[in-house]
């Protein structure tokens, strides 16, 4: 073939491999996958006065359908191997003076799948609704934990349950099934309790990798979005948007795939090791956990993380913004072709990491995409880094760092009724598929 004819090949086909290749970052999809089910915008959006009444302790398999409202009364425990079917579509409405939340037990189940068009929604039956309105939802498996103690442990937010094993998780079943959650929405969850602190938008305790957590959005939370303790979980395209505290939190002993999610924050909203959008933790106590057991390990690919201001460096400059993850001890995490975006600094270390080869190869950041971050990669408390710059600025690592406005770096973020988080380069939207593990 003639030589030149190659090159006119070459020359036409390249551009498209190499932006194919550099479309992999952030979250990813040939269509924008938050369309219709999400809401963003919730200042003006309504719901049904509700028409039944959801109480007490479910023990008979209960299904609720789409043409009702349901009012979430107080604290529900679905118990006795029982399932609790959502209909998809279907709204409950949780009752703010009864502080209500939902309780799945071990062993129990919840099917709440929605769909794209019609999604699951758990929100708050206030006129004007306000973050910590109410609960959130729990859901415990019998899946490992690394504590010290029994087989089983308890889960103690202050609650009263009829029984004590209500309240009880963990186990040795890796796989264990605790239902589906798939088109859910949870909005204004995360009350206070005095002596507890916040409950989370959904908490997974021990929950095994056969359960279904995909396209689940948690908004305006008091607490944080989503609080994984311990378990085998698989997560996808998971949305946390304006939660006061931690996007997602993984602790004693987590091994968590998460993939295709984004967490957005508020400058407001941020604070070092309380407000973060990845907290990585292996125990609150170190007298907690049994040393025999594995840390938390968190596997993360195409994350999308942002701090959404009108004016990032004045919020930076004044204190706002902190870290994206914030890292503890004991544990391990490889994230991987992700967009962390406007934090100060992108990641902290907790400075009881000592840094050296064998825990560099346990938090592994390849493919990276840091984007207006002050400061990128550090030891919390320690002012030079630069070891640990030209670790991960190495480029066997493919990570990139960039200082682009929102505009340039995401297709549409200023938009809350339709927006598109995915990451804009060249033009092109980021539409490609990571290739299959």
């Amino acid at each position: 073939m003639n030589k030149n004819y190659l090159l006119v090949i070459f020359l036409l086909v390249f551009p498209f491999l190499y932006v194919f290749s550099q479309q992999e970052k952030g979250i990813y999809g040939n269509e924008n996958w938050l369309n219709i089910w999400t809401e963003f915008n919730l200042s003006s959006k309504q719901y049904p006065e509700p028409t039944q009444i959801l109480s007490g302790t479910i023990t008979e398999d209960t299904k609720l359908f789409k043409k009702e409202t349901y009012l979430l009364l107080g604290d529900v425990f679905v118990t006795d191997s029982t399932t609790l079917s959502i209909e998809a579509g279907t709204v409950i409405l949780a009752d703010y003076k009864s502080k209500a939340s939902l309780f799945i037990s071990d062993g129990s189940k919840i099917m709440a799948e929605g769909t794209q068009t019609d999604p699951i929604v758990f929100s708050s039956n206030r006129d004007i609704r306000k973050k910590g309105d109410w609960g959130g939802i729990f859901i415990l498996g019998s899946a490992p934990v690394n504590k010290i103690g029994e087989k089983w442990e308890l889960l103690d937010y202050g609650h009263k349950p009829s029984s004590s094993k209500i309240m009880s998780y963990g186990g040795d079943n890796v796989k264990s099934n605790s239902g589906i959650l798939k088109y859910v929405r949870i909005e204004y969850a995360g009350k206070r309790a005095k002596g507890f602190g916040n409950f989370n938008g959904l908490t997974l305790a021990a929950v095994g990798e056969e359960t279904v957590i995909e396209n689940v959005m948690v908004s305006y939370c008091e607490g944080s979005s989503f609080y994984v303790l311990g378990g085998n979980t698989r997560l996808s395209q998971l949305v946390s948007f304006r939660s006061k505290r931690n996007d997602f939190v993984f602790n004693y002993g987590a091994q968590s795939l998460l993939t295709n999610s984004l967490a957005v924050k508020s400058p407001y909203h941020t604070a070092s090791k309380a407000a973060s959008s990845i907290y990585l933790a292996s125990y609150n106590e170190k007298e907690e956990v049994d040393p025999t057991k594995e840390g938390s390990n968190l596997i993360a690919k195409n994350l999308t993380f942002m701090v959404l201001s009108n004016n990032l460096e004045a919020d930076t400059k004044v204190g706002l913004v902190h870290e994206a993850m914030y890292v503890k001890e004991g544990t391990s995490f490889s994230i991987d072709k992700s967009v962390f975006s406007g934090y100060n600094p992108a990641v902290n270390l907790n400075n009881t990491i000592f840094i050296n080869n064998e825990n560099l190869q346990k938090m592994q950041f390849t493919n990276m995409y840091f984007n207006n971050c002050s400061g990128n990669i550090f030891t919390e408390n320690v002012p030079n880094n630069e070891d640990l710059e030209n670790w991960y600025g190495n480029r066997v690592f493919d990570n990139v760092y960039s200082y682009g406005s929102d505009s340039e770096t995401f297709i549409d973020v200023k938009n809350l009724d339709n927006p598109d988080f995915r990451l804009r380069i060249n033009r092109i939207i980021a539409s490609s598929l990571p290739e299959e593990e």
